[in-house]
C-alpha cells in the first residue's frame, strides 16, 4: 500500500511551493510534480493550480486535505498493528507542542524513549495552544501538549506534566533567597509578549494571587522564553519563569532561583488527543512513557 503521493500531497499544500516541499522531503522538484500527478490521475482530479509561481490547491484539493492527515494515521495504526510484536515499536510518533514543553520539557523524553525504542522516529512541531487543540479536532494531528486544559468533550486529556513557576534571576541581583510578596513591586521585571502561551500563564497566576501586571516593574518584554534568560543573565531584571526552562543554567550558577515567601506558581501541561481517536501501539506507549517519567 504506497501511501507515499499522499505524504508529498500534504508537504505541498503545507508549503503552497513544489520547490519547497521537494526540499523539506529531500526530493527534485521534478519528483514531487511526478508524485502528484501521479495521485491526480488516480482521482481524476486537478489539485493545485500554478499561478506564476505561487501554487493553489483547488477546491478539490482542499477536500483532499481535510481527510488525508487522518488517512495517513489511519494507514499507519493499521501497519503497526498487523506488524509482528517481536520487531518492536517503529514510524513516527508527531507531536505538536506549545513553545515551553516543546522546547523544554519534551526534547529529553524523547531521547529516553528512543534510547528503549530506537526503530522511532519523531516529529515535534511547536505551536500555540489553540492552533493544536485546531489541529487535534479536524485529525491532522494525533497527539499534542497544550498549556491550557481543553474545554468540550472532544478532546480528552491523556496525562498531565507539572510544572513550577519559579523567580528566576542573575546571581546576586537579589540577595536574600527569600523574598516578601511586595518586593516583586518593586524588582525590574522581563515579561514575554502579550498573546504568547507563556505570557497567558503568567497573567493566570497573577490573577489567582491578586496580583495586577500595572502593580508589576515591568523593565522590559520579549519574544522568546529563551531571550528572556539571557536578559536576566545580563542582569537587565528578574523573571518569572518555568523550573524546566532554568533547569541547565541554574545547575550551572547561571541564574538563580528565589523564593516569594507563601508564594506557589504551579501549573500543568496537557498531553491530548481526540477523544474518539484510538492511539497507534506507537503513541500509547509514549504517552505512558510519559506518564511514568514526566
Amino acid at each position: 500500500m504506497d501511501i507515499y503521493p499522499l505524504q508529498v500531497f500534504l508537504e505541498v499544500y503545507r508549503h503552497r511551493n513544489f520547490s519547497r516541499a521537494a526540499e523539506a522531503l529531500h526530493l527534485s522538484q521534478p519528483s514531487v510534480s511526478a508524485y502528484v500527478k501521479r495521485l491526480e490521475d488516480e482521482l481524476g482530479v486537478r489539485l493545485f493550480d500554478r499561478v506564476g509561481r505561487k501554487t493553489h490547491p483547488t477546491a478539490e484539493g482542499e477536500r483532499l486535505y481535510a481527510r488525508a492527515g487522518d488517512l495517513l494515521r489511519q494507514m499507519e495504526t493499521l501497519r503497526q498493528e498487523f506488524r509482528p510484536q517481536e520487531e518492536g515499536l517503529s514510524g513516527l510518533i508527531s507531536i505538536a507542542a506549545t513553545s515551553l514543553p516543546g522546547t523544554y520539557v519534551l526534547p529529553p523524553a524523547l531521547a529516553a524513549f528512543r534510547a528503549e525504542h530506537p526503530g522511532i522516529f519523531f516529529e515535534l512541531v511547536i505551536k500555540e495552544s489553540k492552533a493544536i487543540a485546531s489541529t487535534i479536532r479536524t485529525g491532522e494531528q494525533i497527539l499534542g501538549v497544550i498549556n491550557e486544559e481543553p474545554r468540550g468533550k472532544d478532546i480528552a486529556v491523556l496525562h498531565r506534566i507539572e510544572d513550577e513557576l519559579v523567580l528566576a534571576t542573575k546571581p546576586g541581583f537579589i540577595k536574600p533567597d527569600t523574598i516578601l510578596p511586595t518586593r516583586l513591586f518593586s524588582i525590574p521585571l522581563l515579561m514575554r509578549e502579550e498573546g504568547s502561551d507563556s505570557r497567558a500563564s503568567m497573567e493566570k497566576q497573577h490573577l489567582l494571587h491578586r496580583v495586577s501586571l500595572k502593580m508589576l516593574n515591568i523593565t522590559a518584554i520579549f519574544g522568546s522564553t529563551d531571550a528572556v534568560k539571557e536578559a536576566v543573565k545580563s542582569g537587565l531584571g528578574a523573571a518569572i519563569l518555568s523550573r524546566y526552562a532554568i533547569r541547565d543554567e541554574v545547575a550551572l550558577g547561571l541564574i538563580r532561583a528565589v523564593k516569594v515567601k507563601g508564594v506557589t506558581m504551579r501549573r500543568s501541561f496537557f498531553v491530548v488527543a481526540h477523544a474518539q481517536r484510538t492511539l497507534p501501539p506507537s503513541y500509547q506507549a509514549f504517552v505512558e512513557f510519559l506518564k511514568e517519567n514526566r
